[in-house]
């Protein structure tokens, strides 16, 4: 136990004066205080393919690890500490965002005083990630395009849970995103999720997408209702942008009583999954899209839906249930639904049903997106 604090103590000399990038050092140092030889911070690249070394010092002769088959591609899918003859990997979870593993070379691990480190290190690289570039050196493994950049900048961390309820998310092509985005946040009781997908691609697509979301985020901040929030994001959308538009799912759960209530300005209806089976989805839509609000002569129409505990919501953009193979077939809302629901019922989490349809849906257009692809699933157990 000494030890192990004092390597604590090493790493939160982090906080006040270093960068990301001195964590792989800082860790193969403090390894021998760990009982390891050596201690390494692998991260998710923007695919959610792999795991790569953080880049840094003492980082170089790592190599990249598949996500899918590997004993540390197993801690992070599953979130739980794996272990070998001589390793032990730990997921390293940001609340309940997935950033990777830490990998420490041991025979004698203490799980407990590890998942403290593990704990510890992930806070370091999310606290540490804006003062360099590290983070994104180490997660990028291609160039990202100018829009995607803009818009990735703009979105809250894909994965967030809180008393039961957990929302998550995935976007692709995650290095040419331009037009769609998404949003929550926790008030109190209540969850604010916001999916959007907006007209055109690139650099227009990622402003106008810029200002939907700050839009939303100002009407939620300013205490407006959804309602209000809906015609004030039209009313921007109108002013900044004529004749441009964007559909998306406005929505509130109550996270106490489970009652949903949502605007869906022009866009698909979310999948509504209970005791694994499909439930009729919520009507749609129920209001035009933003932007294009002034051509109804009423305001948009605000519906509610009762959750029962476990229940799980699943929100996407036409770009998943219209991706296409090779010989024209659409992917399909059904294909979607036996693809959720088969992957709930192997036991799988949120995230990882996520990462897996994502990569489901590029595989289905041979790895050529169409169209941007997004999807958040809500699950809540009440």
């Amino acid at each position: 136990m000494p030890e192990a604090m004092e390597a604590v103590r090493r790493l939160l000399g982090l906080r006040h004066r270093g960068r990301a990038e001195d964590l792989p050092a800082l860790l193969h140092d403090a390894a021998p205080l760990l009982g390891a030889s050596t201690a390494a911070v692998m991260l998710v690249d923007y695919g959610q393919l792999k795991l790569y070394p953080l880049r840094g010092h003492d980082s170089t002769g790592l190599a990249p690890v598949p996500v899918d088959g590997t004993p540390a591609g197993e801690a992070f899918t599953t979130a739980r500490a794996t272990m070998s003859d001589d390793c032990v990997w730990l997921p390293l979870l940001h609340g309940a965002e997935r950033l990777g593993v830490l990998e420490l070379r041991t025979r004698a691990a203490d799980l407990d005083e590890l998942e403290v480190i593990a704990a510890l290190v992930a806070e370091l690289i999310v606290s540490r990630r804006g003062y360099g570039d590290a983070v994104e050196h180490t997660r990028r493994r291609e160039p990202m395009q100018l829009a995607a950049e803009i818009v990735w900048n703009q979105l809250p961390p894909l994965t967030f849970a809180v008393d039961g309820t957990m929302v998550t998310a995935v976007l692709e092509p995650c290095y040419d995103v331009g037009g769609d985005a998404f949003d929550y946040a926790a008030n109190g009781d209540i969850l604010h999720v916001g999916l959007f997908d907006t007209v055109g691609h690139g650099i227009a697509a990622s402003a106008l997408t810029t200002l939907t979301l700050n839009t939303y985020r100002n009407a939620r901040r300013s205490g407006l209702g959804l309602t209000d929030t809906y015609q004030s994001i039209d009313k921007w959308i109108r002013a900044q942008y004529p004749g441009s538009f964007v559909t998306a799912i406005l929505a509130e759960l109550d996270t106490r009583t489970g009652r949903y209530r949502r605007i869906s300005a022009g866009h698909p209806a979310e999948l509504l999954l209970r005791q694994g089976r499909s439930r009729p989805s919520p009507v749609t839509p129920t209001a035009l899209p933003l932007g294009l609000g002034n051509m109804l002569g009423r305001g948009p129409r605000l519906t509610t839906e009762q959750l029962e505990p476990g229940d799980t919501l699943v929100l996407y953009t036409d770009g998943i249930t219209e991706a296409r193979d090779r010989a024209g077939a659409l992917f399909g809302l059904d294909r979607l639904t036996a693809f959720i629901t088969e992957s709930l019922g192997l036991g799988l989490s949120a995230p990882e049903v996520m990462r897996r349809l994502i990569h489901t849906i590029v595989s289905y257009e041979q790895g050529e997106l169409r169209d941007d692809a997004t999807a958040a699933m809500i699950r809540w157990r009440g």
